[in-house]
């Protein structure tokens, strides 16, 4: 009866936050991380922001490519903003509690931009399928016009599809466990420390990777396929090398982006022995490309490189 009491007790207990352990398997030297990822924080903010300044600037910089640049580049910093300061209180001053609906609110807005980023990559494919294979049209198809249009649209389409992710966990019951051997809130961490089914809460994860996430892979790689088509096309190998040029950068990052992604799922099975990788992968897609994805234009693309050099105040000459 004793036994009856308590676990009908436990059953109606619903804790009132999530404490965040941090990266699993290694609490006790943890805090030696923040150093490295304080730094590549600082540095996404400050390259992402010289991203923006340039475009801003620069008069020859105002064109639909570079503007769907600095609106990655916003997503970006918002994506770094909305982990990292919680990641670095708990390396550095163990502040791990986080409330129920903190934790929710965190939770949709990682995916937010996670998916935001991933449409900004569909619309910067289409701008180049466009610039390439079409070019004697592309000033009436891509104008400022449908670079607000096609954000708004993503903008969205990410926010309406995400919103079931933290609705669905926050109608678990969180009855006994409240330790998330995690730094951030992600659903499937939150999710496994509920008392109930959480069934349709993994039901729905799969079909947002493979509705949104997928679509946008399938148009990405469809645009390259037929930019490949109609570089192939080309007589002069001048020509060919100079149109492929423009799409490195962004193959680049779409192929770390994406990557990343599969590994991360790939890991999550082996995370009952390796705890640590899942959980590592996922704060590091999380800041890397943001700290990355700025870089990489700035280095592969001579107009932003030349914009780059007047801001900083450098006499060099662009190749």
């Amino acid at each position: 009866m004793f036994q009856d009491l308590t676990h009908s007790n436990i059953s109606k207990f619903q804790v009132s936050e999530f404490i965040l352990m941090g990266f699993p398997g290694i609490h006790t030297w943890q805090h030696w991380l923040s150093l490295p990822l304080a730094l590549l924080y600082l540095l996404a903010l400050t390259a992402n922001i010289l991203i923006l300044i340039i475009i801003n600037q620069e008069a020859t910089l105002h064109q639909p490519m570079y503007h769907f640049l600095g609106i990655l580049a916003v997503v970006d910093m918002g994506l770094a903003t909305t982990i990292m300061p919680k990641i670095l209180a708990i390396l550095w001053f163990s502040a791990k509690a986080i409330s129920l609906p903190e934790c929710f609110a965190q939770m949709y807005v990682i995916h937010c931009f996670v998916v935001m980023e991933s449409g900004i990559f569909v619309c910067m494919a289409i701008d180049r399928y466009v610039a390439i294979c079409k070019p004697l049209r592309y000033p009436a198809i891509v104008t400022d016009s449908f670079v607000v249009k096609a954000t708004v649209f993503m903008a969205l389409r990410n926010s309406l599809a995400t919103i079931p992710v933290p609705v669905l966990a926050a109608q678990r019951h969180y009855c006994s466990q409240n330790q998330i051997e995690h730094c951030l809130c992600s659903n499937l961490g939150v999710t496994s420390l509920s008392c109930d089914d959480r069934t349709i809460n993994s039901i729905y994860q799969l079909f947002l990777a493979w509705t949104l996430m997928g679509s946008d892979l399938a148009l990405i790689f469809l645009s390259y396929v037929l930019i490949l088509h109609s570089v192939l096309k080309l007589n002069s190998a001048e020509a060919a090398s100079k149109a492929l040029s423009t799409c490195t950068s962004h193959l680049m990052l779409i192929l770390f982006f994406y990557t990343v992604i599969v590994v991360i799922s790939i890991t999550h099975s082996t995370a009952i022995t390796l705890p640590l990788v899942p959980v590592l992968l996922n704060v590091l897609h999380n800041v890397i490309p943001p700290a990355l994805n700025p870089m990489v234009y700035a280095l592969k693309n001579k107009e932003l490189r030349h914009g780059l050099y007047k801001a900083l105040k450098l006499n060099i000459k662009s190749n």
